[in-house]
């Protein structure tokens, strides 16, 4: 009964500061939106990256004067070493061809007489030896064969990818920590005014032996109702920021071909941010009533 009483005239009163209530779930609800969009946005750049071909290859252009017979001779001699998986030759013709297909520059390749594209050898890494410092070693050995004019590790672009979404993941979880950090303060700071606006009630109510639980009780629940009503505002902001920004990234990737979409928004994580910031109000209040609380006395 008497939870249901600081309940209900917690609500009240902050019904009737309905002007500072909104502003304060406006600020909380702000300072968790942008770093939970920023993690949304992180888990679909990692989503994309997923479904992307990241089998490690390394791509050796070959001299252009070498022989195809020579070529052919080195893809066999490479196919037995244990660090490689498989050995794709690519020759001259198929290389012209191939460029000419995906390209709008056929006529202008035909011009020159002679086929100016080297041969290439793509060499998938075998599944034990695909650690980045095993695929530079190899990389580097065969920058050292007579045969080969380029070598280029094709899977160094995903590594620089996923080491970037990693380093921006721990940034947004420091920003996020930060900002909730922000949070508790600005509760504490709400509660801290509300309780120096009340000492005379508050003292008062110790005078005819009000316990210190029955006082701090409304102010927790008024802690914990606008932590709520913040995390509702920062759900809002986060569906809005989706909505309006989920259509334009589908276009975008259809330029390129793919199908990849704004993902990572699910209904448990919904459900953890206005909860979330519930805890963090509470946190805030708790924190207000026991610095103030004991240095009320009647």
């Amino acid at each position: 009964a008497r939870h249901a009483q600081g309940l209900v005239s917690t609500i009240g009163l902050l019904w009737r500061q309905r002007g500072a209530t909104a502003l304060t779930a406006a600020v909380m609800g702000i300072s968790l939106a942008l770093p939970v969009g920023l993690l949304i946005g992180l888990e679909s750049l990692r989503t994309l990256g997923s479904h992307m071909d990241t089998t490690p290859r390394i791509s050796v252009y070959l001299d252009i004067e070498l022989p195809e017979a020579q070529a052919a001779t080195l893809a066999a001699e490479l196919r037995q070493r244990p660090e490689v998986g498989a050995v794709r030759h690519i020759t001259r013709a198929q290389a012209l061809e191939s460029f000419s297909a995906r390209s709008e520059l056929g006529s202008a390749l035909e011009l020159l007489g002679d086929n100016p594209l080297p041969g290439v050898l793509v060499l998938d890494l075998a599944a034990t030896h695909r650690d980045p410092a095993q695929a530079a070693a190899l990389a580097e050995s065969l920058r050292a064969l007579p045969q080969a004019d380029l070598v280029r590790y094709d899977r160094e672009w995903v590594e620089r990818l996923h080491a970037l979404l990693r380093l921006g993941r721990q940034l947004v979880w420091l920003v996020l920590g930060l900002l909730s950090a922000g949070v508790v303060l600005i509760m504490t700071h709400s509660i801290r005014t509300a309780i120096l606006g009340r000492r005379e009630e508050i003292e008062i109510s110790k005078l005819v032996g009000a316990t210190d639980t029955f006082i701090r009780r409304p102010f927790l629940y008024w802690g914990l109702l606008q932590g709520l009503a913040g995390g509702v505002v920062a759900v809002l902001l986060v569906l809005a920021g989706y909505l309006t920004l989920a259509e334009p990234v589908a276009g975008l990737a259809g330029v390129y071909g793919s199908q990849a979409q704004l993902s990572g928004l699910s209904f448990g994580r919904l459900l953890a941010l206005p909860t979330g910031a519930a805890l963090l109000g509470w946190a805030g209040a708790w924190l207000a009533v026991a610095d103030n609380l004991r240095r009320i006395e009647p």
